[in-house]
């Protein structure tokens, strides 16, 4: 365990060695964090000053909650272990003493939780001092939203993990990867809360893990979900969280008997 946790924090240090990056990234968040509260706005104040639950409050916190997890959930599917598996230098992490799954999730898990300080938080702040919002008043509210925002980080980089495991067989992973970041900001409520979705659409997207990675801590650290359903939300992360990982490391093994190096 005190190896996976020198990754967590290498990981950590990684994405701190890169202050205008994040600057950056909190400016792009801000920006579309203004555009997307316009927009839904307009839908609330069209229902009549709620629609699917959500008031002007909730759909704020909704907005720049969403916005300020993004530096930290993978929605682009990509990651350092897609160019090692692409090179052949994966070949050197199988013969390591430690497991190349968990090593590259907590890699990366590192990276996305220093992301939420210069970029989560201070969207937070500012569409709170901007806009407004409406949050929670009960620490244990705040405790399940913590909780439901860890597990959605690590099951996010799970899933992106499966999906470049997929560069064992194939040559070019590219368009697996733009499939996938249609499909996960679209599912995972980036653009829009996704129970303003038709309800078929809605069970398609709950069928996927991508709620499971922003929409469900979301809901829950708004406080639009609470008590038993905020831990019934935990609950279905921690399915999703054993389901792809458990992929994700059956592809490993099949990957590591069929390796085969692509240029390098």
């Amino acid at each position: 365990m005190r190896v996976y946790l020198r990754l967590l924090l290498a990981g950590i240090r990684t994405q701190s060695a890169y202050p205008l990056a994040m600057l950056a990234g909190l400016v792009a968040n801000t920006a579309f964090g203004l555009l997307k509260t316009g927009i839904l706005f307009a839908v609330v104040d069209s229902g009549g000053g709620t629609v699917a639950g959500y008031t002007l409050g909730t759909m704020s916190a909704y907005v720049w909650l969403s916005q300020g997890m993004l530096g930290s959930v993978n929605m682009w599917g990509g990651s350092e272990i897609a160019t090692r598996i692409k090179t052949g230098d994966i070949a050197i992490d199988f013969m390591r003493p430690v497991d190349v799954q968990a090593a590259a999730v907590v890699t990366e898990v590192g990276r996305g939780l220093f992301a939420l300080l210069p970029r989560g938080l201070p969207s937070l702040v500012i569409g709170a001092l901007v806009v407004g919002m409406s949050l929670p008043t009960t620490p244990v509210q705040y405790l399940l939203g913590v909780a439901s925002l860890l597990i959605g980080i690590t099951v996010s980089h799970a899933t992106a993990y499966l999906v470049t495991t997929m560069g064992f067989w194939l040559t070019e992973t590219r368009g697996i990867t733009v499939l996938y970041m249609a499909l996960s900001g679209l599912f995972a409520g980036l653009f829009t809360p996704i129970w303003l979705f038709p309800e078929w659409l809605q069970v398609l997207a709950q069928a996927t893990p991508f709620p499971s990675t922003m929409m469900y801590p979301v809901d829950v650290l708004s406080g639009r979900t609470t008590g038993l359903d905020a831990l019934v939300l935990l609950g279905v992360q921690l399915c999703w969280l054993a389901v792809v990982w458990i992929g994700g490391h059956a592809l490993t093994r099949a990957g590591r008997q069929k390796l085969e190096v692509q240029g390098g």
